[in-house]
């Protein structure tokens, strides 16, 4: 089932559950498949791995907006942004731990046999490639840089 027919089916379920955030949430995510699939690059439809890649970017979105709202003081724009990121990351892979992203980059520094930060470039690609879906960029490059400055 792709990730369309997913949102599709989630929507009907939100519709008759009266559920009107997540209902919005899901609006969205369609609306950002339907722009990608007319983009001239998307002849065939979306990649599994550009689906993760939009998602990602959604949920990336609603954080940022929430993170924002709530340094200027104010919850009632903060949650609605957070419950629509925790819609959005319910179909995206199981996220990892600090500690299984710190073991995949201590994998790929002893592949790569990086020694230190001239090496980044090289370690984040890598690691990028193998943790797709189930890490956010900022958390790997965060731990790599903690690695490689050691």
């Amino acid at each position: 089932m792709s990730l369309q027919d997913k949102v599709m089916a989630e929507m009907k379920a939100a519709m008759k559950a009266k559920d009107s955030e997540k209902l919005e949430a899901l609006r969205s995510v369609k609306g950002a498949i339907l722009l990608a699939n007319t983009e001239s690059s998307a002849k065939d439809g979306l990649t599994e791995d550009e689906e993760l890649k939009l998602l990602q970017k959604l949920v990336k979105q609603r954080k940022d907006s929430a993170v924002i709202y709530r340094e200027q003081n104010r919850p009632d724009l903060a949650e609605p942004e957070e419950k629509q990121a925790a819609v959005i990351e319910s179909f995206l892979p199981e996220q990892l731990s600090e500690a299984e992203i710190e073991a995949k980059v201590d994998e790929v520094i002893a592949k790569t046999g990086s020694t230190g930060m001239q090496d980044m470039g090289k370690v984040m690609g890598m690691a990028s490639a193998e943790l797709a879906g189930r890490a956010d960029g900022k958390t790997i490059s965060t731990i790599v840089k903690k690695k490689l400055s050691k």
